[in-house]
């Protein structure tokens, strides 16, 4: 009888470790199944929808802005395009990162061989989101010039979800809204009417509101001397006698040759004859903007504030 009680009692711990035992196997399988849905999120952007894994750890960056971003964050990148890195972000330029070919010419081959974890571009890469896409999970995070801050921000918010860094993005973008407040203030006080110029080797193009660099007059608040300037990419070809005819107080230039690696010529050819009789040349009214926050890595949490850093100081 003894026997028959201890092998009853036997049978029914087997039973009770069996079953406690498939209760963990599946409080695991679905813990795990849980974090597994947790850890990939799907991104909206201007190409479409693409499923990104949460905190990826090779990223290849197209976009300077978003280097600068991430460079900010403190979050590890695998690869760049090396041939025209801003100075800011000059570490990048080095046997530590793979290069992968220039902003307008991905290298297909090296970046396959980095076999990354997710890819981020922006306009001059855009025409081969497609051919990215095969590689690895892409996304478009280029800034819409026409709505340029609420475009931004997005970008950032995005990548706060990304790479688990919401607080920290939080943080910067009230810090750059508090630095906007400010411009905006100062120059209503001024109340003075800006011209932007971009500087191409002897030639010279006009931005206005909506327009690559339009965010002067769109955010920071500094009035257009030309409201009816053709928004564009490229800008709308203008002379010097075009700029005398406005007679800005402000004049913003953007040096290309400087931003893409040449030796500066705006200030020459800028400062010429014509120029001289405006109230921007005048009153020392013009300002070379740094052409790479500018030209080559806006849209960053570091570029962004120093632009408006620079049009800040360009009112004081």
């Amino acid at each position: 009888m003894k026997k028959f009680a201890l092998i009853l009692i036997v049978g029914f711990l087997a039973v009770m470790i069996t079953a406690c035992g498939s209760k963990d196997s599946a409080d695991k399988t679905e813990d795990k199944s849980g974090d597994s849905k947790d850890s990939t999120i799907t991104i909206k952007h201007e190409l479409g929808e693409t499923k990104v894994e949460k905190n990826p750890k090779k990223v290849v960056v197209f976009d300077y802005g978003i280097l600068d971003t991430l460079d900010e964050l403190g979050i590890q990148v695998a690869a760049v395009p090396q041939g025209s890195i801003p100075s800011y972000l000059e570490k990048y330029d080095s046997d530590d990162y793979e290069n992968v070919g220039s902003l307008k010419e991905p290298d297909f081959e090296k970046i396959a061989e980095v076999d990354p974890d997710l890819i981020i571009i922006s306009g001059r890469q855009s025409d081969v989101y497609d051919q990215l896409q095969e590689i690895a999970p892409t996304i478009y995070l280029g800034v819409d010039t026409t709505r340029y801050m609420d475009s931004f921000k997005e970008n950032m918010e995005t990548v706060g979800k990304i790479f688990d860094k919401k607080d920290e993005v939080d943080q910067e973008l009230t810090k750059i809204d508090d630095s906007i407040a400010s411009l905006k203030k100062k120059a209503e006080e001024v109340d003075k009417k800006g011209l932007i110029i971009l500087a191409n080797d002897d030639k010279i193009s006009a931005y206005g509101p909506d327009s690559r660099f339009g965010l002067i007059h769109d955010v920071f608040g500094v009035p257009a001397s030309d409201e009816d300037i053709e928004a564009s990419t490229h800008g709308q070809n203008v002379s010097f006698e075009y700029v005398k005819e406005q007679d800005p107080d402000l004049l913003y230039v953007v040096d290309r040759s400087a931003a893409i690696g040449d030796e500066p010529a705006a200030k020459k050819i800028v400062e010429n004859k014509l120029m001289k009789d405006t109230k921007a040349y005048k009153n020392d009214d013009i300002t070379y903007l740094n052409p790479e926050f500018w030209y080559l890595s806006g849209g960053g949490l570091v570029s962004v504030q120093e632009m408006i850093k620079e049009v800040q100081d360009s009112l004081d």
